[in-house]
């Protein structure tokens, strides 16, 4: 077998014959079932504009009030990081960092490397560093949770509907809005497509 035509798993690096899927269909290592191959349309420049989009809307929906609770006469609105700080004045460190970690900073470090790699790609840009973003990218999936957080606002609403006004606030919308916008980038980014022109940049 001519070992030009190998191609190596990301994941476990089981050499594999190399193939072209067609548009929608899938490949997957049959050791680890890494998923190696889906092409899509368009990945780099999608991947692209998702990420300047969704690096857009990180900072209003972080620091806009998500919603404002009115109760007895007495009103305050909240963001996710006056959350953040109101779990450490509590004294629950560990509630706070993980809710730092899992909703503002993986999901920010996630859209970071997607624009720096989508960006190299788009430019036909070298860089060192390709290689090393995008294995770190592939990591994040497991730990950005965005959409946890957004299951707590929706119980927590729920819960205070009854015995509060509640008033959604821009930083809702705009944590919506990053929601899908996350959703989109998992599902746009072609992994073979961005492995290959990496390898293709670095030779």
């Amino acid at each position: 077998m001519n070992p030009n035509k190998l191609d190596a798993c990301p994941q476990c690096d089981l050499l594999l014959r190399r193939i072209d899927p067609e548009l929608g269909e899938k490949a997957q290592c049959p050791r680890c079932a890494y998923l190696l191959y889906y092409p899509r349309k368009h990945s780099i420049e999608r991947t692209l504009a998702l990420s300047i989009a969704g690096l857009i809307l990180f900072f209003p929906a972080n620091f806009l009030p998500l919603m404002g609770i009115k109760l007895l006469g007495n009103s305050h609105d909240g963001s996710l990081i006056s959350g953040v700080i109101g779990l450490f004045n509590e004294g629950l460190w560990a509630v706070a960092v993980l809710v730092f970690v899992s909703s503002i900073l993986f999901p920010l470090t996630n859209v970071l490397l997607s624009l720096l790699i989508s960006a190299h790609l788009y430019l036909n840009k070298p860089n060192r560093f390709l290689a090393q973003w995008m294995r770190w990218l592939q990591h994040l999936d497991e730990w950005a949770m965005l959409e946890v957080y957004a299951l707590g606002i929706i119980v927590a609403s729920v819960k205070l509907a009854s015995t509060a006004d509640l008033k959604l606030g821009l930083g809702l919308y705009a944590f919506i809005a990053l929601l899908l916008i996350t959703a989109m980038l998992a599902s746009s980014l072609d992994r073979y497509l961005f492995w290959q022109r990496i390898a293709r940049l670095r030779s």
